[in-house]
């Protein structure tokens, strides 16, 4: 049987430390299991893409500034304080944009309002 323990050290095997279980009871915010599992793929997935995107952000000023690059300046580059927050910015706005949706069901789940079809039911009997 395969050891599946996370290694420490330097020799860390990260693909059973991204499989490892997660300690503790897993949150429940949508009460659907499956629901769950695709919530949690889809911030997966949200996260990957934002580390894509910085990384082509260092591509970019990496080119602009040298004209070429390598993949050790690539793997060295730390952005200064300016790219930074350009960063940083960039990255809260993409996340915003894709939970546009949740965000919007959460806050009209606080608002006192009539549902959707109760409103058409009155505006129709009008």
């Amino acid at each position: 049987m395969e050891d599946r323990r996370v290694n420490e050290g330097p020799d860390i095997d990260w693909m059973v430390r991204a499989n490892a279980p997660a300690k503790g009871k897993r949150p429940d915010f949508l009460g659907d299991p499956d629901k769950e599992k695709m919530l949690s793929m889809l911030l997966a997935m949200i996260a990957e893409h934002s580390v894509m995107r910085s990384r082509l952000d260092t591509l970019e000023r990496l080119l602009e500034g040298n004209g070429t690059l390598s993949r050790a300046e690539i793997e060295a580059y730390q952005p200064d304080r300016d790219a930074g927050r350009e960063r940083g910015e960039m990255i809260r706005e993409y996340v915003t944009r894709v939970m546009r949706g949740p965000q919007q069901q959460m806050e009209a789940m606080t608002r006192d309002e009539p549902p959707l079809e109760e409103v058409s039911r009155e505006l129709r009997d009008l």
